[in-house]
């Protein structure tokens, strides 16, 4: 892509194979996940990295509210933006790590952008969603397979999926495990622009701009409150306690052996 990252070099942003690529043109940051043949999975070491990335950016915002003004994630290729969690990870280090890392990538203090190089599998689909805006283009595909691993998704993801998407678009990708394509995304929101690939590059720079062109400070209050109204109608005690129930469900499916059997066997295919 030409625009404010022509002439920026990336640079891995840890030291394993793989690492998510970074980039950073003035107050702006692209984050490239970088494992191609393997659909752009993420492992513990880069949910780390991304973590400690995301603290740091937040950290720049804090000290000075010009110094980062929207983040960019995307992946490498033109087939997979992400299958989201490497299954082995799941059977032998899926914890809080994870959702901790989406629940601070949702909450950064400034504008996100998830531009869909690809197709979008699992928790990839939620780190999609942790991002204020999500572009695509035709011939996407999507889908959520936690039911088909015996897996119960965790609280965040599924009130991330239910306060963006809504109940029944929720109910069919989380209880069916079904897959659905560009214009359906569109249609149910995953998607807020879904344009031709030719037009992409430059909707994406239309962004960017509009973005600098925003008071950093007033972006950062407005994004805080918007999640915070988004909430409202399930921030109550009730709903706290089921969010207990939520993690519990989530903490037993982990240590369920047909998880492991389902997992196992997709290995294993």
């Amino acid at each position: 892509m030409s625009g404010h990252f022509a002439d920026v070099a990336a640079r891995p942003i840890a030291d394993h194979d793989g690492a998510p690529l970074l980039e950073r043109a003035g107050a702006l940051v692209r984050l490239t996940l970088n494992r191609p043949e393997q659909h752009n999975r993420l492992d513990p070491l880069d949910v780390d990295a991304m973590t400690a990335l995301f603290a740091q950016l937040t950290q720049e915002h804090t000290n000075d509210p010009s110094s980062v003004r929207a983040l960019l994630i995307t992946g490498t290729g033109s087939r997979t933006f992400s299958s989201g969690y490497t299954l082995q990870a799941i059977i032998d280090e899926l914890d809080s790590r994870f959702e901790r890392m989406l629940d601070t990538l949702e909450t950064l203090p400034f504008a996100t952008v998830a531009l869909l190089n690809g197709s979008v599998y699992g928790g990839a689909t939620d780190l999609a969603l942790c991002c204020d805006i999500r572009i695509g283009t035709p011939g996407l595909k999507m889908f959520m397979p936690a039911a088909r691993f015996g897996l119960h998704y965790y609280a965040g993801g599924l009130r991330r999926y239910v306060s963006r998407l809504g109940l029944a678009a929720s109910s069919k990708l989380m209880l069916t495990a079904m897959t659905i394509e560009s214009d359906e995304m569109l249609r149910i929101g995953f998607l807020t622009e879904l344009v031709d690939t030719d037009a992409l590059p430059d909707l994406v720079e239309r962004y960017l701009d509009q973005v600098l062109g925003n008071e950093p400070v007033v972006v950062a209050q407005m994004k805080r409150h918007l999640q915070l109204l988004a909430q409202q109608q399930i921030d109550d005690p009730q709903v706290r306690a089921l969010r207990a129930a939520m993690d519990a469900a989530c903490e037993a499916s982990l240590r369920s052996p047909e998880l492991r059997r389902r997992l196992a066997a997709r290995l294993s295919s």
